[in-house]
């Protein structure tokens, strides 16, 4: 979406991406072959049917907005701000931008899906754990009560080596939303700075790859969800 920005095709989702899209396409298409017809159960199963389109939107508009964070951040040769030119500054500014719509809507798309999962596998998590719930809530409560072990453990293992990153990008999320805009950080630091040194920026290079990796996060949990919640859409269907 946004590579045309820089006079690029749209991105190919190819290579392990594409199990993603390919899985939340089957689900979807399942959902609309099970949805047909006027009764209630068909309106709520077409209900994930639009839950799951919305979430494919989401990917493309994540995947779109961490894509321009990178090209920008590529385009800064400079380490703070007095060395910034009109043109590097402009470019710091669109950066800043790009990154804190990425790592917003990348809990943003964890979340949602958690919503979804909660929901179709009946986990229950308003009532077990929390009212207002996140995706790491929905975990949470199948690894303590013991629901859909197979695909808990295997959430856990894409999880865990990701975990100080995702502490990371989450740290930023909610300084973001309830602190502080992330330009304005590094304007706090100069100010916290008793020796007055010169105002490094922050280390973006790092702040990418945290973006990445959580990026990476994202598609292989939603690839893994949609290929179990496919399989007992199949099952659901067999025994109709």
């Amino acid at each position: 979406m946004l590579r045309a920005l820089f006079g690029e095709p749209p991105y190919d989702w190819g290579g392990p991406v594409r199990n993603t899209i390919d899985a939340m396409e089957r689900f979807a298409l399942l959902m609309q072959e099970q949805g047909e017809g006027d009764s209630v159960e068909a309106a709520r199963i077409r209900k994930y049917q639009i839950w799951t389109e919305g979430l494919l939107r989401s990917l493309d508009e994540l995947e779109s907005s961490r894509y321009a964070a990178l090209r920008f951040a590529k385009m800064l040769n400079v380490t703070s701000f007095e060395e910034m030119t009109p043109e590097d500054r402009l470019n710091y500014y669109n950066h800043i931008y790009f990154d804190k719509n990425a790592f917003i809507r990348l809990f943003s798309v964890l979340d949602k899906l958690g919503t979804l999962m909660n929901e179709y596998l009946e986990l229950d998590t308003e009532n077990r754990m929390e009212n207002h719930f996140s995706f790491f809530t929905v975990l949470r409560n199948m690894r303590h009560n013991g629901l859909q072990p197979e695909l808990a453990e295997k959430l856990e293992a894409i999880y865990e080596p990701r975990r100080e990153t995702m502490g990371r990008l989450r740290r930023r999320r909610n300084m973001e939303i309830h602190q502080m805009n992330a330009e304005l950080q590094d304007d706090l630091l100069q100010v916290l700075n008793v020796k007055r040194e010169q105002p490094h920026l922050e280390n973006i290079d790092e702040n990418m790859d945290d973006l990445n990796e959580g990026w990476e996060l994202v598609y292989l949990t939603l690839a893994l969800v949609f290929n179990h919640m496919c399989k007992k859409a199949k099952k659901q269907a067999h025994h109709a």
